[in-house]
């Protein structure tokens, strides 16, 4: 696979998201098959394995506040917003979880309807003719037939062993279904970044300010190396690391930045923030792409520093990929 390594660079310095988490259409696949409907969910709620942290309403500063932030992400300006107070998980959906809803339902996510789901170069585990696209832009992503939440690099990878790890390949819409069952929904953008945040306002870490790599142990399931190329793997993990991983925050939230990106139910638009309102805001009304929150165990210092509190991504809501989960919440 031919790669140049000014690439990811590049991509930073342009604001790139497609790197991060690329969208199903950069794959080339041509005409798509109709989503998963409605009509293969169950009514009746399941049962939500995961923990629960209540959150107390309150105000916060949401924004960039320590500089980092990357060009035409819309982390900018810094503004007050209250939210009320809510549940949340305290890990993503994890593996075992989600398969209860499968088993529950007979639901077939988004990559098994179209076929194919984004894999990372590294962590492919299927035929050489099972790729079916590689975006010129970051071919560190292939388009896989047959990965997807149970094949997670391929057809020849499982998730035997891996059931406490967060659940992968899974779209926006996979993952509004989910709720649907599990009465719940996922958090609005706003929820998610005063979670994450732990009660430390303007923190640029759910731990602090003080960077990933000046503390004894890694805080966080990221790159270490040089990005695509290799991973030294010092913090363990060359893909997904268990949902219970490392330290939870002030709210006992774990890995809400790292491991995996975590959808929210907001439309993304990065000129929102100036004209969003002080309370609950929900995001605009319409859009293209849906809101990424939290980084993934891809993101590196000099390509993607998205995981920070402040920090912004987004993709398709019929995308799915290798390092993209999500938790849900509820009112409290």
């Amino acid at each position: 696979m031919a790669e140049n390594d000014s690439q990811p660079q590049a991509a930073a310095a342009r604001g790139d998201n497609c790197g991060c988490a690329p969208s199903r259409a950069s794959f080339g696949t041509g005409e798509a098959p109709p989503a998963p409907s409605g009509d293969q969910r169950e009514t009746a709620t399941g049962g939500h394995l995961i923990e629960q942290a209540v959150i107390p309403g309150g105000t916060f500063t949401m924004g960039d506040s320590s500089g980092d932030q990357n060009f035409g992400d819309g982390e900018s300006p810094l503004h007050q917003v209250h939210v009320d107070g809510f549940s949340i998980d305290t890990t993503t959906v994890t593996n075992a979880a989600f398969a209860a809803f499968v088993e529950a339902t007979g639901y077939r996510t988004e990559a098994e309807v179209f076929g194919f789901s984004a894999v990372f170069h590294l962590a492919f585990d299927a035929d050489p003719s099972d790729v079916v696209g590689q975006p010129p832009q970051t071919p560190w992503w292939l388009g896989v037939l047959g990965s997807g939440w149970r094949h997670p690099g391929g057809r020849k990878s499982s998730i035997v062993g891996l059931e406490d790890h967060p659940v992968v390949h899974v779209s926006w819409n996979d993952a509004q279904a989910y709720c649907e069952w599990a009465g719940r929904r996922l958090p609005s953008e706003a929820e998610w970044e005063y979670a994450s945040r732990g009660g430390l306002d303007k923190a640029k870490y759910p731990w602090g300010e003080e960077e990933p790599a000046a503390h004894s142990e890694w805080p966080i399931n990221i790159w270490q190396g040089n990005f695509p190329r290799s991973n030294t793997l010092e913090d363990g993990f060359l893909s997904t690391a268990p949902a219970m991983s490392y330290q939870p925050n002030g709210y006992g939230l774990w890995q809400t930045v790292g491991n995996v990106w975590e959808w929210c139910s907001d439309w993304y638009d990065p000129n929102y923030y100036p004209s969003s309102p002080p309370e609950n805001p929900q995001g605009p009304p319409m859009g293209q792409a849906r809101v990424m929150r939290g980084g993934s165990f891809l993101c590196h210092i000099s390509y993607c520093n998205r995981y920070r509190n402040s920090a912004r991504s987004q993709n398709t809501p019929d995308s799915s990929m290798a390092n993209a989960g999500f938790r849900t919440v509820a009112l409290a």
